[in-house]
């Protein structure tokens, strides 16, 4: 029998953007099981002095009220040039681009915003084909 929600182990906080109609977006395309990659920057590990997650490390998906909506489950962490993630990992961040150019404009304009920025503490900060960016595949194994 399954302990009761309240009495599991707290779980890493799993965050998709930032608060707001993004975050809603990226969680809800989650919890349909579209969404089973993302894409972080290195930079943002370094920065926040995080070491980067195992493979098999579950955590708790957040939604934009803070609330614990899902757990997922890290099935791959791959550190790549930014040049070389692929129309497949493209296509699973369940996002709607249909091409690897679609998918980096999205996320450069993501990652050049000035709420990125901020949290890199670099206010000119740009991405190039070179940038060291974390592509994580993850499966959701519960919903709360």
């Amino acid at each position: 029998m399954a302990k009761p929600q309240e009495h599991r182990e707290p779980l890493p906080p799993f965050l998709l953007a930032f608060p707001g109609p993004l975050r809603d977006q990226l969680v809800a395309a989650v919890l349909r099981g579209e969404k089973v990659s993302t894409t972080g920057l290195l930079a943002e590990y370094e920065a926040e002095k995080e070491e980067l997650p195992p493979v098999g490390e579950r955590s708790a998906l957040i939604d934009s009220q803070g609330r614990e909506v899902a757990v997922t489950e890290l099935t791959e962490v791959r550190v790549l040039p930014l040049g070389q993630v692929d129309l497949q990992h493209a296509l699973d961040e369940g996002e709607g681009y249909e091409s690897v150019e679609a998918w980096r404009a999205g996320h450069e304009a993501f990652w050049h915003s000035s709420e990125m920025r901020e949290a890199l503490g670099d206010p000119s900060f740009t991405v190039h084909d070179g940038t060291l960016v974390v592509a994580e595949r993850f499966r959701v194994v519960e919903r709360l």
